[in-house]
């Protein structure tokens, strides 16, 4: 390592090498090249080598499959991390921990909910106090609104980068963002491309479809600036009761999900982004959501490692960048019953040393119930840190989980090895996603691909191949292309509009809608039923799922008064494929596993036979008394 520069002119050429490096102005005056420490001719070079290769959509590293665990000039990768590290202030180096929100489209952006969380209006402020190691972005359902369209996405990325690299250590940030694909959990809308999800594209069978998928949602992510996405979903959906997982699974099927897994971190690491095989040790078999409550994982020791863990172990075969853990207590792994992500035996004990992952380990988001429940915010992150964790994602009030940590530190209770390691591995990890030196992005370009024809093109061929027809009694399918009348009613305004659009498109199809709701009463069931004996065919869509403890009993009830009429009846189900256990004797039933867009439209091909059906289940579906037999086995899949 070269020396320490000893003259104010040493210091300021230094420094321009790094912010030439890093892409930012170098400091013209003492107190600027005093904030400028970190800027040595060592790191400059150092900077300057990881230039190389470098683009302006983020690419991945030459080897696809190379993650946080490659190889690849490791040496040198960490000899850099460690200059940068040895630069660090404590406080910069605990900023490094933390994965936070910030509210606004634009990083100048003022905005109430930046005062309340952070004591300053713009996401740059935020930025520039606390030197977070990463931000997360959410829609305007959460309320951050920060993913409205492609150049603002990538504008907000690029100024929150340059906060980052011109103040503290000057680090570039890890922007994330939770897009798995599906109906369920995603943050970007059109003119994103949209995909199925992880248990729709399980139903194709299709390593390529699941390959192209993660390519596609990569490479849209990483030409925004967002480098790291909290997917694929590892986990085992067992349990047909589970209402936090279901559809976010590939199935229940270890050996398929974890065929399917490992081809998704190649994917995402193909389209320029990392990846975070989530939730650590398997949250497949709960029948309580985390982000409410605390589920309790009953399997045994031999039972996690035949079911919950294999996917898991081919995702760090394969270089998952990241694993996120699960606010789950598994007393077979802790007696303690403390949850997954606050537990030294789980985190450190099972997942740094058994199975040897050596890449960064994120919590899930430590504001939700399964983490706050009994550890205050003042508690969990230093809980979390102790067990082995790296990234503290969401942790609620953030000045006062800092001051914990710093506290921790400072007292002993957080060893100043135990910290150095967590960012050391952090660094590296921005390393080799290539962040230094320019984590800038095109908004141009940005604009010119994400939602590009290409995409969609494929986006619509993979949806259609996702269609899974379980039941076709007496040739209700496929309905014939001579006029007439469709009544489209059930659950969702929206998929119901959808459907609509894509009906009414065929000629001679005259449609009409009725939206039930999540719960129908019987005014509603009744105004359908006459609907439906006025019209030749009726589709009726269920989601029980979004019907709560309730469990679609009220939907299951229009169902089969709408088959009383006589009349023909289409059910779909068009989130969890589990729904035609309350009214197993309709005509027709097909599942899409999502009920965005583009999987209406996939449906309504399949229904008029323009598409055959090629879904095959990635689940069995059980019946609804205890059966030793399913109503529909893994795999069931029927074509025209």
């Amino acid at each position: 390592m070269q020396q320490q520069p000893t003259s104010r002119r040493h210091v300021l050429a230094a420094a321009a090498g790094t912010a030439a490096a890093i892409g930012v102005t170098a400091p013209s005056s003492p107190a600027a090249a005093h904030t400028a420490r970190s800027a040595t001719p060592a790191l400059s070079g150092q900077l300057s080598a990881s230039l190389t290769g470098r683009h302006a959509a983020s690419a991945p590293p030459a080897d696809s499959t190379t993650g946080a665990s490659g190889h690849a000039s490791s040496s040198a990768v960490r000899a850099r991390a460690a200059a940068l590290l040895q630069r660090m202030s404590l406080d910069e180096k605990i900023g490094q921990l933390f994965v936070i929100e910030v509210y606004g489209q634009t990083a100048d952006t003022e905005h109430d909910g930046n005062r309340k969380l952070y004591g300053v209006p713009t996401p740059a402020e935020v930025i520039e106090k606390y030197h977070p190691g990463g931000v997360i972005y959410f829609d305007a359902r959460r309320g951050p609104d920060n993913v409205r369209e492609p150049r603002q996405i990538a504008r907000l990325s690029n100024g929150l980068q340059r906060a980052a690299v011109r103040t503290g250590a000057r680090v570039p940030l890890l922007v994330s963002i939770d897009q798995e694909g599906g109906s369920v959990v995603y943050r970007m809308l059109e003119p994103a491309t949209q995909l199925p999800g992880n248990m729709a594209l399980a139903a194709t069978r299709s390593t390529r479809d699941v390959y192209d998928s993660a390519d596609i949602i990569g490479t849209e992510l990483a030409v925004v600036g967002i480098n790291q996405n909290y997917a694929p979903v590892a986990d085992v959906n067992i349990n047909p009761a589970n209402p936090v997982i279901g559809v976010r699974s590939f199935g229940s099927d270890t050996a398929l999900c974890s065929k399917f897994v490992s081809t998704a971190v190649r994917g995402y690491h193909r389209g320029g982004v990392a990846s975070a095989a989530k939730h650590f040790p398997g949250h497949g078999d709960t029948d309580i959501d985390s982000h409410s409550g605390l589920p309790e994982i009953k399997h045994t020791r031999a039972e996690l490692d035949r079911i919950d863990l294999p996917p898991f172990r081919a995702a760090i075969r394969r270089g998952v960048d990241t694993i996120m853990t699960a606010h789950i207590v598994v007393p077979s792994l802790d007696p303690s019953r403390v949850p997954a992500t606050m537990s030294r035996p789980i985190v450190t004990g099972l997942l740094r040393e058994e199975l040897g992952f050596g890449g960064v380990i994120a919590t899930d988001a430590l504001d939700m119930g399964g983490a706050t429940a009994d550890f205050p915010p003042d508690v969990a992150p230093v809980r979390a840190f102790q067990a082995g964790c790296d990234q503290l994602v969401l942790a609620p009030k953030l000045e006062v989980a800092f001051t914990a940590v710093r506290n921790a530190v400072r007292s002993g209770t957080i060893t100043q090895e135990r910290l150095d390691e967590s960012v050391l591995r952090i660094l590296e990890h921005k390393l080799r996603r290539r962040l230094f030196p320019s984590p800038y992005v095109s908004e141009r370009r940005a604009a010119r691909i994400v939602g590009s024809r290409r995409h969609r093109s494929q986006a619509r061929q993979i949806t259609e191949r996702t269609i899974t027809l379980l039941r076709n009694e007496n040739g209700a399918l496929p309905l014939p292309h001579s006029p007439a009348t469709v009544l489209l009613t059930g659950w969702g305004t929206a998929p119901l509009a959808a459907l609509a659009r894509a009906v009414g498109e065929r000629r001679g199809q005259r449609t009409t809608t009725l939206e039930t709701g999540t719960r129908p009463n019987t005014t509603k069931i009744t105004e359908a039923t006459e609907a439906a004996r006025a019209h030749d065919v009726t589709i009726v869509l269920a989601n029980a799922a979004a019907a709560g403890k309730e469990d679609g009993a009220a939907q299951a009830q229009l169902i089969e008064s709408l088959v009383a009429t006589g009349r023909r009846v289409i059910a779909v189900g068009v989130r969890l494929p589990y729904d035609i256990r309350r009214f197993p004797d309709v005509p027709a039933y097909l599942a899409t596993y999502n009920y965005g867009t583009p999987s209406m439209t996939a449906l309504t091909r399949v229904l008029y036979g323009e598409v055959t059906p090629h879904g095959k289940l990635p689940v069995p579906i059980p019946t609804l008394a205890p059966s030793d037999r399913p109503l529909y086995p893994f795999g069931h899949g029927l074509r025209y």
